[in-house]
C-alpha cells in the first residue's frame, strides 16, 4: 500500500501568452489544433458550422460599415487582452490600420463579439471576465439560440455595468461609433 509521501502530486501547468507565442512560432500547433489562451490556460474552440460562419460574415459587414476606415475589423483572429489571454473573437475592432500590427497582435479593442451556439456559457463566464477585466469597452453575444444580441457595456471588474438585450426590430448603436445605428435584423438571423 503507498503511503501519502509516495503518492506524487499532478501540477497544472499556467500558460504565459509569450509561451503560447514562442510554441506557435515554432509549429508547435498545428492547423487542426483550434485552440485559444484565456486566463493561463487553453481551451478548445469549438468548429464553426455553416449558420455561425454567416452570422459571423455579417456581422463584420456591418460593423466595419459602422465604425469606417481609421478602424479595422478581425474576423476570428488573436487580441492580446493581457500577459495570460490571446482569445480569438468571432469580432473585433481594433484602432488604426491592420498593417499596424505586424510585430504583435492588438491589445486594446473597442468592441468584442462572439457569435454564439455551443460556447454560451463559456462567452458569457470565462471570456465576459477577460474582456471586461481588460476594460473592453463593449463586448457584443450574438446568442444564436435565443434570437438576441446581448450588449455589454461599461466594463467592472469581471464583469459590466450596463447589459441589455435586443431583438429583432431594435437597433444598437456602438459606444465607439456614436453615429452609426444597426439593425439587429442585419445581424441576426
Amino acid at each position: 500500500m503507498a503511503t501519502a509521501s509516495a503518492v506524487s502530486t499532478v501540477r497544472r501547468y499556467r500558460w504565459t501568452r509569450a509561451d503560447y507565442d514562442r510554441v506557435i512560432d515554432v509549429g508547435g500547433f498545428g492547423p487542426e489544433d483550434r485552440i485559444e489562451l484565456l486566463d493561463g490556460e487553453l481551451w478548445e474552440m469549438t468548429p464553426h458550422g455553416s449558420r455561425h460562419a454567416a452570422v459571423c460574415a455579417a456581422v463584420a459587414d456591418v460593423v466595419r460599415g459602422a465604425f469606417g476606415e481609421q478602424f479595422h475589423v478581425r474576423s476570428q483572429s488573436p487580441v492580446a487582452l493581457d500577459d495570460e489571454s490571446e482569445p480569438e473573437p468571432d469580432l473585433a475592432v481594433i484602432p488604426g490600420r491592420a498593417l499596424d500590427y505586424l510585430g504583435e497582435h492588438p491589445g486594446r479593442p473597442l468592441l468584442v463579439a462572439e457569435v454564439s451556439e455551443s460556447s454560451l456559457s463559456f462567452d458569457r463566464g470565462r471570456k465576459l471576465a477577460a474582456y471586461a477585466r481588460n476594460g473592453v469597452p463593449e463586448y457584443w453575444i450574438l446568442n444564436l439560440a435565443a434570437g438576441a444580441l446581448e450588449v455589454h457595456q461599461v466594463p467592472e471588474g469581471d464583469g459590466y455595468a450596463s447589459v441589455y438585450v435586443l431583438r429583432k426590430g431594435d437597433t444598437v448603436t456602438p459606444v465607439h461609433a456614436p453615429n452609426a445605428t444597426i439593425a439587429v435584423d442585419d445581424i441576426l438571423p
